[in-house]
């Protein structure tokens, strides 16, 4: 997946894990990043905190959904992190504080691990 333009993720290119499950649409994929990403709410092992990925009524999945709605869903979320439901505590706060810091940070690690490597 690219990242989002105008974002610090812009120019990388993201591999992402998406295993459909047996009652796909009526569950959601399971989708996690195998590239790193310095995020609040994509942890270590790429984990995603969205809530289109979680069953109601803790998430907002609906068999409407499509993979490609998720994949839109997924740039936005890079694009616009949710500091307030993170699973990386540290970045959320460091984005809440000091974006120009966030920003840097996931510039570098964009370019790092998602600029320049293969898919």
């Amino acid at each position: 997946m690219q990242g989002p333009k105008g974002s610090p993720y812009e120019r990388g290119m993201f591999k992402l894990i998406i295993d459909i499950p047996q009652r796909y649409p009526f569950e959601p994929p399971l989708v996690k990043f195998v590239t790193p990403v310095y995020h609040p709410n994509i942890d270590k092992e790429g984990r995603i905190c969205m809530d289109l990925l979680k069953m109601p009524p803790k998430g907002a999945w609906v068999p409407t959904i499509t993979l490609e709605n998720l994949l839109v869903s997924l740039q936005t979320l890079l694009a616009n992190p949710n500091p307030h439901d993170p699973l990386m505590m540290d970045i959320a706060n460091e984005y809440k504080i000091d974006i120009e810091k966030f920003n840097e940070n996931a510039r570098r690690c964009t370019e790092k691990y998602a600029i320049g490597q293969q898919i």
